[in-house]
């Protein structure tokens, strides 16, 4: 299946789940009767954006080509569809470019030192598809110990889905869960050509159905700022803020940190910072202690 044939596939899963959410009377349609499906019907979107019905319904079985943008925002607009699912929407009918698979990110001094200085805060260097690149002491040890995984485990997605002391730390487990792989959903079909996406998307649907029901449930959500509520075996409930900024774009780097949101978890992450302080301030997925600084 070539990519773009694979996109139009995509495209269609991703109508057929946005038009199922919605009834008649979410687009101002009047119920008739009992629906054998839930949603909205095609020739009812087909309608309400101004198209064919048969063309709509090639669009949503993948054999449309070269639908405009005009169609497109159309669509959009009957579904209701917000920013990012909008934007999701364009990439998969091809108004994106595909990501080059690039290089692994090159860690600079300036980034590690900024992961030291946020303790006792955790934080990390991550990718798009949630591999972990780099992370200092609380975020290692906030969990498991990070740096005793294999390097092609050190994938925040793979743990939380796959690893029971990190997905028992879940406090909010549902929710959190199903906002990983809705971010999967969305960044997914700018690397469509990266072997790295294809070979965690393809591990996690092999080994878990938790990701297999939501994968399937097609949900898109654009970056923002998350309440999180962890249970650290060490010390306790921890409420924080969870951010991501990016450091480099080209190489879908971001720095991941975790902010409390009271004075409590504020105590509780200085005190898991003084329990495993012996070890260094921050490891890289490179090695585990060589290139690491030594002290917060």
């Amino acid at each position: 299946m070539t990519s773009s044939t694979s996109d139009r596939s995509a495209l269609g899963a991703f109508l057929r789940a946005r038009r199922a959410r919605l009834t008649p009377g979410d687009v101002g349609l009047p119920a008739a009767g009992r629906r054998r499906t839930p949603g909205l019907r095609r020739e009812e979107v087909a309608q309400l954006a101004g198209v064919g019905v048969t063309w709509y319904t090639w669009l949503e079985q993948g054999r449309a080509k070269n639908a405009s943008d005009q169609v497109l925002d159309a669509v959009a607009r009957v579904l209701r569809l917000d920013a990012a699912e909008h934007r999701h929407l364009m990439v998969l009918a091809g108004r994106g470019t595909a990501a080059e698979p690039g290089p692994p990110v090159d860690l600079r001094p300036e980034q590690t030192a900024l992961l030291a200085k946020l303790l006792p805060y955790p934080a990390a260097v991550q990718t798009d598809c949630y591999d972990l690149v780099a992370a200092n002491r609380t975020y290692r040890y906030l969990f498991a110990d990070l740096d005793a995984y294999p390097v092609e485990e050190r994938n925040c997605a793979w743990l939380m889905f796959t690893e029971p002391s990190w997905r028992n730390s879940l406090l909010d487990e549902d929710t959190v869960l199903r906002e990983i792989t809705a971010k999967l959903r969305t960044r997914q079909p700018e690397h469509r050509d990266d072997p790295r996406w294809n070979a965690l998307i393809t591990r996690l649907r092999q080994e878990s159905p938790d990701f297999v029901r939501h994968w399937e449930s097609y949900e898109v959500v654009g970056d923002r700022t998350q309440l999180r509520r962890y249970q650290s075996p060490r010390v306790g409930t921890l409420d924080v803020q969870f951010q991501s900024l990016w450091l480099d774009r080209a190489r879908d780097a971001r720095i991941v940190v975790m902010t409390p949101t009271d004075t409590a978890t504020t105590q509780r992450l200085e005190r898991l910072d003084s329990l495993v302080g012996a070890a260094p301030a921050w490891t890289s997925r490179d090695d585990s202690a060589d290139n690491a600084a030594t002290g917060a």
